[in-house]
This record gives structure tokens, sequence and C-alpha cells, in this order.
């Protein structure tokens, strides 16, 4: 394994594996913060360079965590289909970017050997990637899965409705439920983020989400994204729910922050297939996001997009039915800007795509980064031509619980026009009948109006 190279008169030597994919990736402020960061763009390129001809195999044997020691590592590499690694463990990370990249190369073909790559593969591969290159390699990748109903088949767009409420009010989440719903948001999940984490409020709330769908007979899934544990116990409590979620990281030290490890992750997904409402077989829901163990002081010193793409090879495990990405969520100590932020997410998209999990994304920004929401739409359209399974549909774009920007109802009925396609399609049949949307897949004139759902004034 050679880790170095000379380029422009200068050589350039990197220790290990870990330094390599830290000064190979894309300048980002997290990395910089963390003093990994390639010092200008020269070692940056030198970095990339020395990368290319990193073989697989090399990457497998070189984990940045071993996994003796991270549970991340361990489930990771216990995923891998040793059939198909025999068969690539010499190809280098530049033959798999061309390999993906190819015009004969099928959607299907880099399915299958995704099963083979583990996350250092992954975030290497897209370290050598332009940003059309991550649009290109990921619009490739087709990814569904099914709770109650089937999302991300081929022409079309799903999106969560998140109602969110600053007291969790149950009126309140009912106010912008019904609007969301009438601009045709909501066939991904109907996921509402509490205030109050308790077992009794995530209780309400999942039984409240649930009679409201069973009332209008609406074929969508809910979730409240308290704690995972709170989600259990409000489970065993009788709440009937979809799916459970839970954020997850990059490393083991990461997931104990966040309050979970493999073994509850486990235990959760055993009960929701044995009492949630969803036939399945995809019953879990993830977000993460890069930077997220940096801000919690559990990066080891790796950098945020390599930990990112291990947070995904965790995920796999699971086989959920949502995952996305809240790269923008953090603030400018991760992504200091629109330029990284919408890097960020093309990365994230695609690594999630290549590592076989249907992605969704949030290309979101808070008000105290420098971000504005004409960088949140580049990244949103940008995306959209990648595939994206689904975005957040926050009433008016801006979450009033969260205090974040993300996509609105009015911006998801117009990513559905741009590239041309539909909900899923059993929620496309519920808006044909409900007068919202017409046959064109184009929100109808009774769009945006949500007193449909009442009649004398009061909710039907």
């Amino acid at each position: 394994m050679i880790l170095k190279t000379k380029l422009f008169g200068e050589s350039y030597e990197f220790k290990d594996i870990t330094e390599l994919l830290a000064k190979a990736n894309e300048k980002k402020s997290g990395d910089e913060l963390l003093k990994i960061a390639a010092e200008n763009s020269k070692e940056r390129a030198a970095a990339k360079v020395v990368l290319a001809n990193i073989k697989l195999s090399d990457l497998r044997e070189n984990p940045v965590l071993d996994k003796s020691e991270d549970e991340v590592s361990k489930v990771i590499d216990e995923l891998i289909n040793e059939r198909i690694y025999q068969e690539i463990k010499d190809w280098t990370v530049s033959d798999l970017r061309e390999y993906i990249l190819s015009h004969s190369t099928s959607g299907s073909d880099i399915r299958r050997i995704s099963r083979a790559l583990n996350g250092e593969m992954v975030a290497a591969v897209a370290k050598l990637m332009s940003n059309m290159d991550l649009v290109y390699g990921a619009s490739k990748i087709k990814i569904s899965s099914k709770a109650n109903t089937v999302i991300g088949l081929d022409g079309c767009l799903s999106f969560r409705l998140q109602p969110n409420h600053p007291t969790d009010d149950l009126d309140g989440i009912l106010a912008s439920m019904m609007e969301g719903l009438s601009y045709g948001c909501g066939d991904a999940v109907i996921g509402i983020n509490p205030v109050n984490d308790s077992v009794e409020n995530t209780k309400a709330i999942m039984d409240f989400i649930n009679d409201f769908m069973n009332k209008w007979e609406i074929p969508t899934q809910n979730c409240v994204l308290s704690h995972i544990k709170t989600q259990m116990k409000a489970v065993e409590a009788g709440a009937s729910v979809s799916v459970l979620f839970q954020s997850i990281a990059g490393t083991e030290s990461a997931n104990k922050a966040f309050g979970v490890d493999e073994a509850l992750l486990d235990s959760a997904y055993d009960l929701i297939k044995k009492h949630g409402n969803a036939p399945g077989p995809n019953l879990m829901y993830f977000e993460t996001g890069q930077g997220s163990e940096m801000s919690l002081n559990t990066d080891h010193g790796i950098d945020e997009m390599t930990l990112e793409a291990r947070t995904y090879g965790f995920a796999k495990k699971y086989k959920p039915f949502l995952v996305n990405n809240v790269s923008g969520f953090i603030g400018p100590e991760t992504l200091y800007d629109g330029k990284q932020m919408i890097r960020a997410n093309l990365e994230d998209h695609f690594m999630g795509k290549l590592t076989g999990l249907p992605m969704g994304m949030a290309p979101c920004y808070t008000n105290h980064t420098k971000m504005d929401q004409n960088d949140q739409e580049t990244a949103t359209m940008l995306l959209a031509m990648a595939g994206s399974n689904y975005y957040m549909g926050v009433p008016a774009g801006d979450d009033i619980m969260l205090s974040y920007q993300d996509t609105s109802f009015h911006d998801d009925a117009t990513l559905r026009e741009l590239v041309d396609r539909k909900p899923a399609p059993e929620f496309f049949e519920w808006l044909l009948k409900m007068g919202i949307m017409n046959e064109d897949g184009r929100l109808s004139a009774k769009a945006g109006d949500p007193s449909i759902f009442f009649k004398n004034g009061e909710v039907n």
C-alpha cells in the first residue's frame, strides 16, 4: 500500500488511511476545526491521487476503526458479501469510480457490488467524484422500500409531512397536517418531532395521527421522533405506529452518546416487526448528518464524510424504510457555507444509495450559518435530479419547533413538476379521490385548502 506521491514538484506522504481519507476530502469546516483537513488544494489533490490507487482490500484491511474496538466497524464488516468481495477486492478506488460512472454499468450492476463495500470504500470513491459525478452515479441506483405503502419507485417522488408544533398542541399539529395533505405531501410518512419526549405524549401523538389516517383512509405511515427507547415503551403500552425512528452515527461512541447501540436497535427492530401497524418488511427510520460525531467529540480524528458513510453501513443491517440526511442542521462548525452544504448533501445521497439505502434528503440550514434559501433550493434541485426518494414537507419551509429551514409544501409540488414525478401509487390514488391532484400529477384548484377535511366549520 503506497501512501505517498510527488505532485507539482513536491513530495507528499500520508501516515495512514485515516489521514489520507481526511486530506482527500473536499473542504469542510468540521475537518478544519479538527485540524485534519488538507492544508491547501495541492495537498488535497495529492491525497486524491494516492487514494485513487489504493486497493479496495487495503480499505477493508485498514479501517479507520478496528472491528475489535468498534461495533459499527464490526456490523459493517459482517454484512460484506464475501463472494462479491473476492471479485472486486483488487480493484483500485479509481477502478470503482470508473465502473460506477461507465455508461454501460447499470443500477443493478452497482447494487450488486455494493454488497461488498464498506464505509471506507464508499467514502473513498465519493471523494474522487465531482458534483455531477455524484448526481449521475446516484441517479442510476433505484431503491424502493415498503412499510404500509411503497416509496422510491420509478417515476415517484415522496415527502415526509412534518407538522411539528412548539407545544405539541394536537390542534396545531392537526392544522399543519391537513394543510400538508391538501398539498399532496405525506406519502413517505407523517412524522412529528415532539417537544415532550415522555411515553404518554409520544403514545398520544402516535395514536392521534393513526386515528386521523384511519378516518380518512390515508395510505401512508406514521412516526413520532422521540428517542427510540421512548417509542418502544409507547408501543409496549399499545400505541399504533408504523415505523420506529432513531438518529445514528458512524462510531460506537457517538451512538452511545445518542443513547443507542446495536443490541438496542436489534430489540427495537424485533418489536416493531411484531407490534407495528405496518406489514413491512421495512420498518425503521434513521436520520443522519455529517459532523454529528465531531459535535459529540466522538470522531476519533476521522473526517466527517467518512464517518457519514460508515453510518449508512451500520443502518443497512436494519433494512430501513426511510433514511434521510440533515447535514446542514448542525451549523457552521461542521459545514460553513452553502457551497459546503450542497457538496455534503450530494455526497451523502450518493453514499447512501451506493450503500444500498432508500435515501431521502433534507437539504436544510439554520439561520446562524452562511447559507440561504437559494443554496438550499440549488441542493434540492440537484438531489431531485440525482433521484432522492423523498424530502421533508414543512409549513412555509420554516420549522417553528426545531427553528431551521427546510423544504415547504409548495417546494414539494414544484419539485414533482420539475422532474415529472408523481406521489407513491397508493397515495396518488387517494389524492385523486380527494380531488387534490389531477391525473397528470399536478395539483388541482382544490389543493392547499385544508377545509376539505371540514364539515359545517368543524373537522369531519
